[in-house]
C-alpha cells in the first residue's frame, strides 16, 4: 500500500516506505509518451531525487502496459507549427529518459509488462535494473515505418543486447516476450505477471537496505569502467574509493569493519551491516 501519491499531468508518484513508483499515467494511450510526460518525468525524477526518504525508484506504467513509444500525433505532429514546444519536448525526452536515469543517484529498476516499443526501450536500459512479466511485449518497430530507432534507441540497445540481437529486432521489427528478454539479458529476468510487483519489491526491499552511498557510488563505478583501459580502470576506481570513504556521512566502512572484525556480529556475503 502506498503510503503517498502524487498526481502530475501524465505521471503518478507512489511512495511505499523507501520505495517510489514514478508511473507512466496515460494509460488510454498505452503510456505512449506526449511532450508533457516526458515534462513531467524529468519533474517527478528531480522530486525522487531531492525525496529524503526515497532510497529506490521503480519507473512502470499505468494500466497494464509499460509504454508504446513516443505518441506519433502529439510529439511530431502536435509540435511541427511550434519550434520551441519541439525543441523543449526533444530535450526533456533525452534528460529524462537517459541522462537523469543512466546517472540517477539512488538504486533505479523498470518494471515492465504489456507493451514496451521504441522509444520505451531507452529508460528501461537505463535504469539500474529491470524485472518484466514473461508475457511482456517488447518491440523496435521502426523499421516497419522506414525510420531507424529514434533518439538514443539504437545506440542503447547495443549497449545491452547482444548485436545479433540488437541487430535482428532492429531490422526485422519483430516482437520478443518479456521471458525472451530475460533469456537475453536484455532484463535482469522475467516473471509471471501475477508475480511482477511481488519480484520487484523483493529486489528493491534488498536495495533499500543497502548504504545509499555505497550503492551510489558502485553504480557510478560500473558504468564508467565499462569504456576504460584497465589502466584507466585503476586509477578510476582507487579514486572513486576514496571519495566514497571520505564521503560517505554514515561512514559504512568503519562501521561494518568493527562490526565484522571486532563484535563479530556481521557476515559481508550473508547480509549488510547494522546502520
Amino acid at each position: 500500500m502506498a503510503d503517498d501519491v502524487i498526481t502530475l499531468e501524465n505521471v503518478k508518484i507512489e511512495r511505499d516506505g523507501g520505495v517510489t513508483f514514478i508511473i507512466l499515467n496515460r494509460p488510454e494511450k498505452r503510456n505512449a509518451m506526449s511532450p508533457q510526460l516526458h515534462m513531467d518525468m524529468c519533474d517527478a525524477l528531480d522530486w525522487a531525487e531531492m525525496d529524503d526518504q526515497t532510497r529506490v525508484v521503480i519507473i512502470t506504467g499505468a494500466g497494464g502496459n509499460f509504454c508504446a513509444g513516443q505518441d506519433l500525433k502529439l510529439y511530431f505532429r502536435g509540435t511541427e507549427d511550434d519550434p520551441k514546444l519541439r525543441v523543449k519536448a526533444r530535450r526533456a525526452a533525452h534528460e529524462w529518459r537517459w541522462n537523469r536515469l543512466s546517472s540517477f543517484p539512488k538504486a533505479t529498476i523498470a518494471m515492465v509488462h504489456g507493451y514496451c516499443f521504441g522509444g520505451g526501450f531507452t529508460p528501461v536500459i537505463a535504469c539500474d535494473f529491470a524485472i518484466a512479466a514473461d508475457n511482456a511485449v517488447f518491440g523496435l518497430s521502426e523499421v516497419n515505418w522506414g525510420v531507424i530507432p529514434g533518439g538514443l534507441v539504437a545506440w542503447a540497445v547495443t549497449n545491452v543486447l547482444g548485436y545479433r540481437d540488437a541487430i535482428y529486432y532492429s531490422v526485422t521489427g519483430d516482437q520478443f516476450t518479456g521471458k525472451e528478454a530475460g533469456a537475453m539479458k536484455f532484463v535482469n529476468k522475467s516473471v509471471p505477471l501475477e508475480k511482477l510487483r511481488e519480484e520487484t519489491m523483493i529486489l528493491a526491499r534488498k536495495l533499500e537496505a543497502k548504504s545509499p552511498a555505497a550503492v551510489k557510488y558502485t553504480k557510478e563505478a560500473l558504468r564508467s569502467v565499462r569504456g576504460l583501459s584497465k589502466e584507466q580502470a585503476l586509477d578510476y576506481l582507487d579514486a572513486k574509493h576514496d571519495a566514497l570513504k571520505l564521503n560517505d556521512p554514515e561512514k559504512g566502512r568503519e562501521k561494518a569493519l568493527k562490526q565484522f572484525l571486532d563484535e563479530k556480529t556481521f557476515k559481508p556475503g550473508l547480509g549488510e551491516f547494522k546502520r
